[in-house]
């Protein structure tokens, strides 16, 4: 059941994710439920829908949750460009941007060779 553990995309999706937690622990506090929240639900979404389309029966939802993680991808990316402008970034933000850059090729080829 836990063969999604052997995509590399999958890998990739959850280093993602678990870094925006971490970069955003450093947010202001009165941002907890703003911007906080919702770039962490959006990084995590990444990962825990190509979980959900793996556990899936058949390819044509592996493709409708995988088409689900390129969007929550595209948000985590808004997100983070947003949080830059507010100034709520650390020096490891480009280490992050670089690795959103990584999943979004390695999603796509995903999604593709579907």
């Amino acid at each position: 059941m836990a063969k999604h553990k052997n995509l590399i995309v999958f890998q990739k999706a959850d280093e993602l994710a678990y870094q925006i937690y971490k970069a955003t622990e450093a947010f202001p506090k009165s941002e907890m439920f703003g911007i906080t929240s919702q770039l962490r639900r959006a990084a995590l979404s990444v990962p825990t829908n190509i979980v959900e389309g793996y556990a899936r029966k058949s390819k044509k939802e592996l493709i409708q949750f995988i088409n689900i993680a390129l969007g929550s991808l595209a948000e985590t990316e808004y997100l983070l460009g947003f949080s830059k402008k507010l100034s709520y970034h650390k020096a490891d933000i480009p280490e992050i941007e670089k690795l959103l850059e990584e999943v979004g090729k390695l999603l796509w080829s995903f999604y593709r060779s579907l």
